[in-house]
């Protein structure tokens, strides 16, 4: 039967009543909250969320306490502001989504000091939070925990707090890994339009909830932001590299040079006229930035790599002045910037393969009226490396986010992620 339309203002209504005590007691979760649209949908059995609405099912709405639905609703926002709804596209869908419920739920776990009962649910027992090596799911990314997740997994209700792995690794060949019963239904994840607005508002709007918390009391940020947030924060917002010493290398020639205007002041008094070293404009110009956005670089990979930009415009005090653009298996055409104004509103795509051959063919195809004076290509660097003569002389920096990879030619840098 449908429900009234009194009903479902009665929901609602209770679901804002959460929001509220969340944004009380846990306020970085609660200012999240507030950008989220609510609804009951009568076709769902437990709840879920697309990026943009937190949905319920009116029965197992019926079914909470007040504390297992706060859980619930910071349950949902976090896979939202951790972007879950918008990776996994090139994953085993099952293990993703019980890979991502698991730092999910032991992020919430933390938030709640290790008590369990504030990610218990009593129709469901006590919901994952163990990675599968035994620790808590907050030390690890969804995709870390998605990697040590066995292949093939069986459905077993009553496992509690993580994984049961069984005898799989006795008996690889006959015996599969269970896995825990999933309350919450990701089955709308990947189905809103405009994935990459979706992802660049979130990343706006985790950035402003870390800053209002900061304002709140800056002497406790620490205290007040959940431990994923102030490390997503920390690397948000303070680059690794010394973007200085690395574009000396690259732009010196295009910074300075020796001029006869003015001269040497030093040999005034002689009889010969000799060049100075003078620096020819106080800008750092055509730098091209080119960020890998292919299904092997995670959300927070990204979000590094935006940094690493962010810093190299804040260090030489916005005279830095370039291009930035998106690659996986196609090149998103660079945009161009002065300051970091024009910078912010670049907004990334991508989420395929890599392939870097296409940078450097772009570069000569449409860039050839203004060849870049450096191309720095911010990666995992998981790629096969095309021939250094497709460069055609342009320096190029590999800025990679693990010690792995050794590209074969051009400078290197790292970062860690």
């Amino acid at each position: 039967m449908a429900l009234s339309e009194e009903q479902i203002r009665g929901y609602i209504s209770r679901l804002l009543l959460s929001r509220m005590r969340i944004l009380c007691n846990h306020g970085f979760y609660g200012l999240l909250l507030m950008h989220m649209t609510y609804s009951i949908d009568e076709a769902l059995d437990t709840a879920a969320t697309d990026g943009v609405r937190i949905m319920f099912g009116a029965d197992f709405l019926d079914s909470l306490t007040d504390r297992e639905l706060d859980f619930v609703m910071m349950h949902e926002i976090l896979h939202v502001v951790l972007r879950h709804c918008l990776r996994g596209a090139d994953r085993d869908g099952e293990r993703f989504n019980i890979a991502c419920d698991i730092v999910v739920n032991s992020n919430i776990l933390l938030e709640h000091q290790m008590d369990r009962q504030s990610i218990t649910l009593k129709k469901y027992g006590e919901s994952m939070h163990l990675a599968p090596d035994g620790k808590e799911g907050y030390e690890y990314t969804a995709e870390q925990v998605y990697e040590m997740l066995p292949e093939q997994m069986e459905r077993k209700e009553g496992t509690r707090g993580g994984i049961a792995l069984g005898r799989a690794k006795q008996e690889p060949a006959r015996v599969k890994s269970p896995a825990p019963q999933m309350w919450d239904d990701h089955s709308p994840w990947g189905m809103v339009e405009d994935d990459d607005v979706i992802r660049d508002v979130w990343v706006k709007r985790f950035e402003d909830a870390c800053e209002a918390i900061s304002v709140r009391d800056p002497s406790n940020t620490r205290g007040l932001l959940p431990m994923f947030a102030q490390r997503l924060w920390e690397k948000m917002r303070k680059p690794q590299t010394d973007w200085r010493t690395v574009l000396n290398d690259f732009v010196q020639e295009e910074t300075a040079d020796y001029s006869f205007l003015p001269p040497d002041r030093r040999f005034d008094g002689s009889p010969f006229f000799l060049p100075d070293f003078n620096w020819k404009k106080d800008r750092v110009e055509d730098i091209l930035f080119m960020i890998d956005t292919s299904g092997s670089m995670s959300d927070e990979m990204i979000a590094a790599a935006y940094s690493e930009i962010k810093g190299a415009i804040d260090q030489f005090d916005g005279r830095l002045k370039g291009w930035l653009g998106f690659f996986d298996a196609a090149v998103i055409e660079p945009k161009p910037f002065e300051d970091e104004a024009e910078f912010r509103v670049i907004r990334p795509a991508g989420g395929g393969g890599t392939d870097f051959q296409i940078i450097f063919e772009y570069v000569i195809l449409h860039m050839g009226a203004r060849l870049p004076a450096s191309i720095i290509i911010l990666t995992d660097g998981f790629a096969p490396f095309p021939k250094e003569a497709l460069a055609r002389g342009i320096p190029v920096l590999w800025l990679l986010n693990n010690e792995e990879v050794e590209p074969p030619w051009g400078k290197v840098a790292r970062i860690t992620v």
